[in-house]
């Protein structure tokens, strides 16, 4: 008969649920502050065994009680190590895995060859069992600590403190020599000053060692192998062994024992754990807890400033544009991507410098607090230039290189037209730039290419259907547009779409009427109101309009590749579904019925999605510093020439908080350019990008230089690869103050939208300190909250430390951005406002074709859009004689519906440029240090033609 037990039986599951509500409170108090704070746990299974199951339901039940999610991921139990691997290496780049757990067996197919390289595939941080080798290392120093321990060994060194069992000093033995038990364990022990001495199943004189003991933790894997008699009065006893062993009295034929005879050891003991319900419900809460602690290391890490800033090697006398550009190194681009918070399963590389950012990544980072947002536009465009990209590229550096916050710039990408004309490349200019350039300017990676396909191919359906419908049937349209496939037709989505807005309420084909499959098939275009024309992307004015067949009324036009609708929709999409409902959505041409004929009408959406897939993402470069750098976008007259809403919000999410995260040095910043002045660029980007986007910008950046003003202030022209003339190169204070007029009106309509505006002066070599002295008071009485001298071109990051201190100050507090106009007025009430507001005209001079036009969007139902007011860049006004009271011209009103805006015309608009008779590349790059010549810091940026 069984002695009577004197040990006091250790409850396990007690322990385990007094450790789990300690995670669960510790799980609430991190989401009270941030509430996106997550701990999840994948466990992976393989194959069918009911071991397996019980264990993962268990970790599963465990999680539900202590708040940690459980991504329960099953493989086949045919899988092979490759394909367990593989699914080890995804959720290792999964940032919202916290831990990995393999529930071990892995299946038959698994051998124990496979089992160490399928361990150790996990990531030592996300290794929350501590079984790879890493963690299992860190045992066999002292010194040294694991990121994690093994769960069942914590488990143990838990119940020996939650019993009060005093460690130090006592004779501990340890049956078992398992890497993930008994190795662990006594390490352990011994880190906790116990006397351990190891045993196993072929020590000799096992019994007597163990009669030693005052605490015993066996780990042998055999049923009852230690004997009640090996137990010494008052030891404690840790029984870690899970066994089968026949009993024919169960329905399941077998019970559960441990390592120990748990009677008889319960007689002599002090302290023991039964099995079950001893050492494996406290394995499992300390699976909880390692997952816990993994969670709040990765949080950490999130928030950590892990940007590498690259350093520039400044020389005093200026290099070309394309020597400083060539001679820095660029970190590779996946290391970046690392750097500013990407996996590698949301970025697409393309070659060493360049990758694509997918939008998944919004999904992702959806709970974070916007960065602040700040638009880099300038004054009024000169052929002195007034470095607008190279400001927007060296205030990004200072903030990332030189204050460390996140910081991201967004530029537009320049088609090949510009890059080979006359105003080269889009990289910034001296100490300033994006690198590779050669990379960036001519063709990145082919997003120009894909919008030119994308426009032509639609160009070409709309004349073919034209054609068709001019020379076929009624029978013969529907035959070949609704064909017969194996004995049925299907309608298409986009042909149930046009049915509905017909008001033909069928869904079979062969329900159709007559007169329904007329109005189906037949679209009447009328071809006098075709808005797209062919587009190319380089200057060749021959193809502005040309006869493509022997009868004279086949014609056909060309414009450059960045003119058109196509660009714009995929500058102003918010998402893939998006872009799709915009392409879908544009207006190419009206019916002779006087209505609208859409991309959706032609059935080629999809088509045009399949080119424009890819495109829509983002492209991901860097600064001469290191600094990340969004390119996308049209860079455009017509369209509204900024960076895509896409790269914005990626941006502005990457440079985000945490929600209740109050420390001010962990905001970033995204410095996003508008093109051309402030009256064109700022106003489309208020008004057109920011109703889209729903984003708000907290501040502007306006950028002068003395040049530039000299010239508003009436110098003298000049011409590329000619000497300046004096006035620009000596002090002029004159004419530089009757130029800061043009500063303080573009100042004036900034305030009107409500936003902090921060001057940026340009610094030139040749500028005076009496003149900067004047630009900043100007600018200041003009309505600037700061002015601030800038060096970024001559000193890179550091010479932007100021401008940098400068946005982070006007950013400070909630954005106080406003619209100017409400998209309820009638079309010529926007119109007027715009040029009332922005370029002080007394009133609008409709034509008559623009009248019409304006009657015809009223029917159609394009009242609401806004306006993108279209003209020269050259000047504030339609013309830069205008003086006094005026009223504004507008020629014709164009109607971008799938971009969301109409354009008005003020002016000839020529969307094929001819290739000027100096272009960019053939500049020879003396020009950049020969004095007072248009050099790389000007308009004409010849540098970038030794790259292409």
């Amino acid at each position: 008969m069984a002695s009577p037990s004197t040990a006091n039986v250790i409850n396990g599951a007690e322990i385990s649920k007094s450790i789990l509500a300690g995670v669960a409170t510790r799980i609430k108090s991190i989401q009270e502050s941030c509430p996106a704070f997550q701990p999840r746990l994948a466990v992976v299974q393989v194959g069918e065994l009911p071991n397996a199951k019980l264990y993962v339901r268990l970790k599963v039940d465990a999680g539900k009680e202590c708040g940690i999610k459980i991504k329960h991921v099953h493989l086949p139990a045919d899988a092979r190590p490759d394909d367990i691997i593989q699914t080890i290496k995804r959720l290792n780049e999964d940032d919202q895995v916290s831990g990995i757990l393999l529930q071990y067996p892995l299946g038959d197919r698994i051998s124990l060859e496979d089992v160490r390289p399928i361990t150790e595939a996990v990531s030592p941080e996300k290794d929350i069992d501590g079984f790879h080798s890493y963690n299992l290392g860190h045992y066999s120093a002292r010194a040294s600590s694991p990121l994690f321990s093994p769960c069942t060994s914590s488990a143990v060194l838990h119940i020996l403190e939650s019993a009060n069992v005093s460690i130090a000093g006592s004779n501990a033995v340890v049956l078992g020599r398992s890497n993930i038990t008994g190795g662990p364990v006594a390490s352990m022990l011994r880190n906790q000053d116990a006397t351990v001495t190891q045993c196993h199943s072929k020590t000799k004189d096992i019994a007597e060692i163990v009669k030693r003991a005052d605490i015993i933790v066996s780990a042998i894997g055999q049923p009852e192998f230690v004997k009640g008699s090996w137990v010494k009065q008052g030891a404690v006893v840790i029984d870690m062994g899970i066994n089968h062993t026949p009993d024919p009295t169960r329905k399941s034929g077998h019970r559960l024992v441990g390592d120990v005879e748990f009677e008889r050891a319960s007689a002599v003991a002090s302290h023991i754990t039964p099995v079950p319900r001893g050492v494996g419900p406290v394995t499992v809460s300390m699976m909880m807890v390692n997952t816990l602690r993994s969670a709040e290391r990765m949080w950490n890490k999130s928030r950590e400033r892990k940007l590498e800033p690259l350093s520039l090697n400044i020389l005093d006398n200026k290099p070309s544009d394309i020597e400083i550009a060539t001679t820095h190194a660029p970190k590779p681009i996946v290391k970046l991507a690392k750097e500013i918070g990407l996996s590698s399963e949301e970025t697409e590389t393309y070659g060493k410098y360049r990758a694509k950012v997918e939008p998944s990544v919004l999904e992702r980072l959806a709970h974070r607090q916007d960065g602040k947002y700040v638009i880099v536009s300038s004054i009024t465009p000169t052929l002195l230039g007034e470095g607008k990209t190279t400001t927007t590229i060296g205030l990004a550096q200072a903030l990332g290189a030189e204050l460390r916050r996140p910081a991201f710039a967004c530029i537009c990408q320049p088609g090949r037209s510009p890059t080979f004309g006359s105003k080269g490349g889009s990289t910034g200019g001296g100490y300033s730039q994006v690198i590779p350039s050669h990379e960036l300017n001519p063709l990145l990676t082919g997003e120009i290419h894909a919008v030119t396909d994308a426009n032509n191919l639609l160009v070409s359906t709309l004349n073919s259907r034209i054609l068709d419908e001019a020379t076929q049937s009624d029978e013969v349209l529907f035959d070949r547009l609704i064909p017969m496939v194996n004995g049925r037709r299907t309608f298409t989505l986009q042909m149930l779409k046009r049915l509905e807005q017909l008001g033909i309420n069928r869904t079979d084909p062969n329900d159709l009427t007559a007169e329904e499959i007329n109005r189906l098939v037949r679209l009447y275009i009328d071809a006098n109101t075709i808005v797209p024309n062919r587009m190319i992307d380089a200057n060749d004015y021959f193809l502005r309009k040309r006869i493509i067949g022997q009868n004279a009324i086949e014609e056909t036009g060309y414009d450059i590749a960045i003119a058109r609708e196509c660009m714009a929709v995929l500058s102003s999409a918010t998402d893939s579904e998006d872009m799709r409902e915009r392409l879908s959505s544009m207006v190419v041409a009206t019916s002779k019925r006087g209505e609208p004929i859409k991309v959706d009408d032609l059935g080629a959406t999809d088509p045009l999605i399949a080119l424009l897939k890819d495109a829509i993402k983002p492209n991901l470069m860097q600064t001469l510093q290191g600094t990340p750098v969004f390119v996308s976008g049209p860079f455009a007259d017509i369209a509204h020439d900024s960076s895509s809403v896409l790269a914005d919000r990626i941006a502005l999410k990457l440079a985000g908080t945490e929600k209740g995260e109050t420390t001010t040095d962990l905001v970033g910043y995204v410095l996003t350019e508008a093109g051309f002045g402030a009256n064109m660029g700022m106003n489309k980007f208020c008004n057109i990008k920011c109703r889209v986007s729903g984003l708000k910008p907290d501040a502007m950046v306006i950028v002068a230089t003395s040049r530039a003003l000299k010239m508003h202030g009436g110098g003298p022209d000049i011409l590329p690869g000619v000497p300046l003339p004096e006035t620009y190169t000596k002090e002029e204070l004159v004419i530089l103050k009757e130029g800061c007029k043009n500063l303080v009106k573009h100042i004036h309509n900034a305030r009107k939208f409500g936003i902090k505006i921060i001057v940026a002066i340009n610094q030139f070599i040749t500028d005076t300190p009496a003149e900067l002295t004047l630009i900043r008071e100007e600018a200041l009485a003009g309505g600037a909250d700061a002015a601030v001298v800038s060096n970024h071109w001559a000193r890179g990051g550091e010479g932007g430390r100021v401008l940098a201190e400068a946005v982070v100050t006007a950013c400070e507090g909630p954005s106080t951005f406003k619209y100017l106009y409400d998209l309820s007025l009638p079309i010529e009430e926007k119109m007027f406002t715009l040029c009332k507001e922005i370029y002080g005209a007394h009133g609008i001079a409709l034509s008559k074709v623009a009248t019409k036009q304006i009657e015809t969007y009223a029917r159609q139902g394009y009242t609401s859009l806004p306006v993108c007011i279209t003209k020269s860049q050259h000047n504030v006004l339609h013309d830069m004689k205008v003086k006094g009271v005026f009223n504004v011209p507008i020629q014709a009103v164009c109607l971008s519906a799938g971009a969301g805006f109409l354009y008005p015309l003020l002016g000839d608009m020529l969307r094929m440029v001819a290739l000027v008779d100096d272009p960019c590349y053939i500049y020879p790059s003396v020009y950049h240090t020969a004095p007072n010549v248009l050099d790389s810091h000007t308009h004409h940026i010849a540098s970038y033609s030794s790259h292409t």
